[in-house]
């Protein structure tokens, strides 16, 4: 049981934790930090957590477990304020979808007040923003990458694990770099793509945007993911996007090569191999 939970920024992410530790019964208190104090009225009225605050270091003071659930870069800044406030004996977590920053950063900030962190990333989310599409089961089956160091205390890991476990994740580790580039090839580079997809029939023939039909809206749907948020992982995680970014390229100019040719066997036999690998994720 966790006498006090910390979650910093209440949105969808944050929400859905403290909806879930509250399901489970994971956490004697949980409290909701944020900016806006408006923001935080409705997780307190519906119950998601017993006292908000707007004073992030009054927040965490005293806290078993803190998330910080904002944005990649803010995640970043905020660990430095929560870093001097939490007690050595809490864990830290965080939520964002890119790693290798906010791991050097608290490498950077133990050498100077050993605290324990680990980084979390929950593979689970909406294009949707916001405590209003929270739900308590976001993270049921969901896959929860874990990024352990060599210098992470094991009983921490061992914390941050059991917690994702206990509100349904499925948990895996990776080191940091790993998951920055696993994370932009199959989270990051579609979104890319998928951006890159609605720029190019409006350039190519907007007139058609009012007949897309379930194809179209299903393969563009993150691309109404909040432009805030993605800003931020595409500056914390360029490095890995930008390489993935060129292997996108080179496959888009393999299609392109074959069609021009007018290749019929070697585009069945492209799109044959990728509908194979495709099928492999079942």
């Amino acid at each position: 049981m966790i006498q006090r939970l910390a979650i910093v920024g209440v949105g969808l992410l944050g929400g859905s934790i403290a909806l879930a530790a509250r399901a489970h019964g994971l956490a004697r208190e949980i409290v909701g930090i944020g900016r806006d104090r408006g923001r935080l009225d409705a997780p307190l009225r519906a119950g998601a957590v017993d006292r908000v605050t707007t004073d992030l270091a009054a927040g965490v003071r005293d806290a078993d477990l803190v998330v910080l659930a904002a944005n990649v870069l803010a995640n970043e800044e905020l660990l430095a304020t929560a870093w001097s406030a939490v007690a050595p004996s809490a864990v830290v977590t965080d939520v964002g979808s890119t790693k290798r920053g906010i791991v050097a950063a608290a490498e950077r900030l133990a050498l100077a007040a050993p605290r324990r962190f680990v980084g979390s990333h929950p593979m689970a989310g909406s294009e949707k923003s916001g405590y209003a599409v929270a739900r308590a089961n976001l993270f049921q089956g969901a896959i929860v990458i874990v990024t352990p160091t060599d210098a992470s205390d094991p009983a921490a890991v061992k914390t941050v694990t059991t917690f994702w476990e206990a509100v349904g994740g499925r948990v895996s580790a990776l080191d940091p770099d790993s998951h920055d580039r696993i994370v932009a090839a199959i989270s990051h580079l579609p979104h890319v793509a998928a951006w890159a997809l609605v720029d190019a029939v409006a350039r190519f023939e907007p007139a058609a945007f009012p007949f897309a039909a379930r194809g179209f809206k299903d393969t563009t749907r993150i691309a109404a993911a909040d432009p805030a948020m993605w800003t931020e992982i595409l500056l914390g995680n360029r490095e890995a996007i930008v390489a993935g970014l060129a292997a996108f390229r080179g496959a888009l100019d393999e299609l392109e090569r074959l069609v021009v040719a007018g290749d019929r066997r070697g585009i069945a036999e492209e799109l044959a191999r990728l509908k194979t690998q495709r099928e492999r994720l079942a």
